[in-house]
C-alpha cells in the first residue's frame, strides 16, 4: 500500500509538472504594425483582428507594437526575437528587409510577413491577389457610374498599389469599353498612408471633373476620399476591410483584403507546431479578397449589379478570365 501510495503522489507531482510546462508553453506571438497602425481602419486594423482572435480562441501571449518610422522595423523584430517569441509578424511590404534579416539572425524562431515575399527556412509569407478584387470593384464602379467616369486614388506610389490600380481599370473597362479612369497618387513616401487631407482634396478634384465612384487604395488616408463623398454627394469605394459603415450610403462597397484571415490562420497553424515557410496566397478562389456587401451599401449596390459582378468573379475564379497583374505586365484579359 505504501508502495502504491508513494507512486501515486509520484504520478500526481508528475501530472502537476506537466500541466505547469503546458502552461508555460503557450505561444508567444509578436505582431509588428505600420505607421497606420491599428486603428487606421484599414491593413493594421485587419491584422490587429485576427492577432486578437487569435489570442481569444488561443489563449495565446500576445504583443502588439506599432512602428513610429521605418527604422523601428528592425529593432522590434529583434526585441519580439530576442525575448523568446515564438512567432514574430510583420505587417507590410516596408518590412521586408528588416524581416529578412531578423529572421535569418534568429533561426530558432518563425517569423511571418503580409504583403511581401521574403525567402527564409523559417519565414511565411502572407500575399493577396490584390487586382483580382479591384477588378471587382472597378466593375462595380463603371455599372453603377452614370457619367461613365470613375476615379482611383494610391497611396505610396508603388508596385503595389499600381497592381490595385490596373485591376480596377481592368474590371471597370470590362463592362463599360469606353469608361474613363482618372488615376492620383497621394505621395512617394510612408506618409502617403496617413494623409486625409491629401486623399480628399484628390477626390474633391475628381469628382469635380466627373467622376461620380472614386475607389481608394490608401489605408488610414481613405478617411479623406469617404469626407469628400459625403460632402458632393458622390459615391467612394474603400479598402482592405469592410469600410462601408465609415459613411453609410456613401461607400459604394469595400475591396476587402482579407489580411485578419490570414494573420489568424497563420497563427493557427504556429500554435498547432504546423506552420510551414514559404509563400500563402490568398485570392478570390479562397475568400482571401472579395467585395463588400451588407445592410450599409445594399441602398446603393444594386441587384442588377451585383448579379453581373458575380458573374465575373465565378469567371475569374474559374480560369475564364484572367486579371491583368502589374506584377506580370503581359497578363491577358
Amino acid at each position: 500500500m505504501r508502495n502504491l501510495t508513494g507512486k501515486f503522489v509520484v504520478l500526481s507531482l508528475f501530472a502537476a509538472l506537466l500541466g505547469s510546462a503546458s502552461a508555460q508553453a503557450a505561444l508567444k506571438v509578436g505582431l509588428v504594425l505600420d505607421r497606420g497602425g491599428k486603428d487606421d481602419k484599414s491593413f493594421n486594423e485587419a491584422a490587429y483582428k485576427g492577432s486578437l482572435r487569435a489570442q481569444k480562441e488561443m489563449g495565446l501571449e500576445l504583443k502588439v507594437v506599432e512602428a513610429t518610422d521605418t527604422n523601428a522595423f528592425e529593432p522590434l523584430l529583434r526585441t519580439f526575437a530576442q525575448r523568446g517569441y515564438d512567432l514574430i509578424i510583420g505587417v507590410g511590404f516596408a518590412q521586408a528587409e528588416a524581416v529578412k534579416k531578423v529572421s535569418a539572425q534568429f533561426p530558432d524562431r518563425k517569423f511571418a510577413i503580409v504583403d511581401s515575399e521574403v525567402p527564409g527556412a523559417n519565414v511565411r509569407s502572407m500575399m493577396f491577389e490584390e487586382h483580382e478584387g479591384s477588378y471587382l470593384v472597378g466593375a462595380i464602379a463603371a455599372l453603377t457610374s452614370k457619367t461613365a467616369k470613375v476615379g482611383f486614388i494610391g497611396g505610396m506610389d508603388i508596385p503595389l498599389i499600381r497592381r490595385f490600380q490596373m485591376g480596377y481599370e481592368a474590371g471597370a473597362r470590362k463592362v463599360n469599353p469606353k469608361v474613363e479612369v482618372e488615376s492620383n497618387y497621394i505621395g512617394v513616401t510612408a506618409s502617403a498612408w496617413n494623409n486625409p487631407p491629401k486623399a480628399k482634396e484628390l477626390a474633391v478634384s475628381q469628382y469635380n471633373k466627373g467622376a461620380d465612384v472614386v475607389f481608394a487604395a490608401a489605408g488610414a488616408s481613405n478617411l479623406g476620399l469617404f469626407d469628400a463623398a459625403e460632402e458632393r454627394k458622390k459615391l467612394a469605394i474603400g479598402v482592405d476591410s469592410n469600410q462601408n459603415w465609415i459613411k453609410p450610403g456613401f461607400v459604394l462597397t469595400s475591396m476587402l483584403k482579407r489580411v485578419d484571415v490570414a494573420v489568424f490562420e497563420t497563427i493557427r497553424e504556429a500554435s498547432g507546431g504546423k506552420l510551414e515557410a514559404g509563400t500563402r496566397r490568398y485570392g478570390l478562389a479562397n475568400e482571401g479578397v472579395d467585395y463588400a456587401l451588407d445592410s450599409f451599401n445594399q441602398k446603393v449596390l444594386t441587384e442588377d449589379v451585383l448579379k453581373k459582378v458575380n458573374v465575373l468573379k465565378a469567371e475569374i475564379i474559374a480560369g475564364k478570365i484572367t486579371v491583368p497583374d502589374y506584377y506580370k505586365r503581359n497578363a491577358k484579359n
